[in-house]
């Protein structure tokens, strides 16, 4: 059987009714394959399908008169016909043999996500400490905190992707245990044929646990990608997360990820949003503080052309005391590309001594580049300390003008100037040896030679 039989057969095609909406084949999809779904998925993940498809069907895909989603038009990118792997036909791709990740020093522990499956095949000796897991979501996934965090959202793209997931990655660190290394996950998009991705990620840091995670999406073929993605991740009283997600697909990719993060006591989130390459690409953040003196950072940078879509969303809420929020985000938009930046900042009643800075700040490098920014404040407590802002304008004359005098090229120039612009973000990364090689990466985007990463070899 040749490799496009062979992944044809694995793909469902989504039903599809003219006239009846974006939403009805999703509907038809869950109906028509819902023993199916059930039988290739773990309980846990089972016991909150079918209240997910309840409430996706009630209110089908949000429009662009929802608030959260004036910038993207979700319908749109949910109406065209993909393949779907609801019978978990294997994928013909071995990531161990394929990827070589030329991230100098970075020495992490490596492992790989086909499309929205877990790769245990061949899994490298494991050096975790004891107790640790990293492993399939339907193996270990529990009820205990399996779609927790999420179904508090009502969101209709997570809804949707609870109905339809049916694996992921699923990471769980005991009390006071340390990983001192970095987990790099490798989400690998492969097929032959368009298809769509249902991928979950849960992640869960017990009391004191400390852990750092960077996530990098590849497409390994030249067709059309629509992934949803849902991370939710727990972090107990004193423990520390640090997350790096870097999007390096094509210009046919769809990507629409949803984030949920709680924070106990005293704990530390650092979440980092990268994206180089991509076709549109729609990010939202949720972080919750509840429990008092713990602290986040949020960092994003962006660097879009062609016509490329890049929206990020995030609502950060104090529910309690003591807590401090840090949001920095930075866009570089040529082309006829499109960014979208909404942050809100939700301080409620009773969080006193909150405090809390978002600083949104945007290039448009050409006429035909828009930026849509809406930084919020929403404070219902009196004793707080929150600030925010957001800038959007262009190159500054002057400085090329200097530059241009000292006999370096307008596009030499243009470049250094943008990489100084996005580095402020990079330098915050706590990953140096990620931190260094973004730069090069950044330098490669801006210069326009940038495809994948060197040494990152993946099977056509």
């Amino acid at each position: 059987m040749d490799s496009k039989k062979q992944t044809a057969s694995v793909s469902t095609p989504l039903p599809h009714r003219e006239g009846m909406g974006e939403s009805l084949q999703y509907i038809d999809l869950y109906t028509q394959a819902r023993q199916v779904i059930f039988d290739h998925a773990a309980e846990s993940m089972n016991t909150v399908r079918d209240k997910a498809f309840e409430d996706f069907k009630a209110q089908g895909f949000p429009s662009r008169k929802v608030e959260r989603y004036k910038y993207t038009d979700i319908p749109k990118l949910f109406e065209p016909d993909y393949g779907v792997n609801l019978n978990r036909l294997e994928i013909p791709v071995d990531p161990y043999q394929a990827f070589r990740c030329d991230v100098p020093n970075l020495s992490t522990w490596l492992y790989f996500v086909v499309n929205d499956a877990f790769y245990s095949k061949a899994l490298p000796k494991s050096h975790l400490p004891e107790g640790v897991i990293i492993g399939s979501l339907k193996e270990y996934a529990t009820t205990a905190y399996y779609h927790q965090l999420a179904s508090k959202d009502h969101d209709a793209v997570t809804n949707l992707n609870t109905m339809l997931a049916q694996d992921g990655l699923y990471v769980y660190v005991p009390k006071g245990v340390v990983l001192d290394h970095a987990v790099q996950i490798i989400n690998i998009l492969r097929s032959d044929v368009d298809m769509m991705v249902n991928r979950r990620v849960l992640i869960i840091l017990e009391e004191g646990a400390e852990a750092k995670f960077l996530f990098c999406d590849h497409a390994a073929d030249d067709n059309h990608f629509l992934t949803t993605q849902v991370i939710e991740a727990y972090v107990g009283e004193n423990a520390s997360l640090d997350l790096y997600c870097l999007e390096e697909t094509h210009s046919k990719s769809v990507r629409v990820s949803n984030v949920y993060i709680e924070q106990q006591a005293n704990s530390r989130v650092n979440h980092n949003v990268i994206t180089l390459h991509n076709g549109i690409t729609r990010n939202k953040l949720d972080l919750t503080f509840s429990g008092e003196g713990a602290e986040c950072d949020c960092y994003g940078c962006v660097i879009a052309d062609k016509n490329q879509h890049v929206d990020n969303n995030t609502l950060i809420t104090h529910k309690v005391p003591h807590c401090t929020s840090n949001e920095l985000y930075k866009y570089v938009l040529n082309g006829q590309s499109t960014g979208a930046f909404a942050g809100k900042v939700l301080v409620e009643h009773g969080a006193q001594k909150t405090s809390s800075q978002m600083t949104n700040q945007n290039l448009t490098a050409t006429k035909e580049a828009r930026m849509y920014t809406q930084p919020m404040l929403e404070i219902y407590a009196d004793d707080v300390k929150c600030a925010h802002g957001s800038t959007v304008g262009q190159l500054n004359d002057a400085a090329l003008f200097y530059m241009r005098q000292r006999g370096i090229s307008l596009e030499e120039a243009t470049i250094l100037l943008q990489k100084a612009f996005i580095n402020e973000v990079i330098d915050k990364m706590k990953l140096e040896p990620l931190r260094d090689r973004l730069r090069y990466l950044v330098e490669k985007r801006f210069r326009g030679e940038l495809n994948k990463c060197v040494g990152c070899k993946l099977c056509n």
